[in-house]
């Protein structure tokens, strides 16, 4: 896990650390990257936080697994899903996580505080 200040320029550290653990995964790793990469801009651009917190894993045996992105902020607003005009000029990020990942969700850390967003694959 890493943690970080909320800055625009820490998409790339996040980036770079899922893709460290996701070499081995059979995912592509421009879809783990890019999904990466929405995850932390949204927290980065919505949350508020002072920190954000990233780290991703894979619960796998021989046959099968589920392979995780997580990215963790203070803010307890739910992100919403949409999908935005072809005019609009932001507002795709959940809406490419969705078509990218396998699913997507939000679940509150009731230890900490704030909440995980997350993206998933099942292979």
């Amino acid at each position: 896990m890493i943690e970080f200040k909320p800055d625009p320029v820490k998409v790339k550290v996040a980036r770079d650390h899922v893709a460290r653990i996701a070499a081995e995964w059979p995912i592509e790793s421009d879809d783990v990257g890019l999904v990466t990469s929405e995850l932390v801009s949204n927290a980065v651009r919505h949350a508020g936080t002072d920190t954000i917190q990233v780290d991703a894993f894979a619960d796998a045996d021989e046959h099968e697994g589920v392979y995780v992105v997580e990215v963790w902020d203070a803010d307890l607003r739910r992100p919403v899903l949409c999908r935005p005009s072809a005019e609009a000029l932001g507002g795709r990020g959940l809406w490419v996580v969705a078509q990218v990942a396998d699913g997507w969700g939000v679940r509150y850390d009731h230890d900490d505080g704030g909440k995980v967003v997350y993206a998933e694959w099942t292979r």
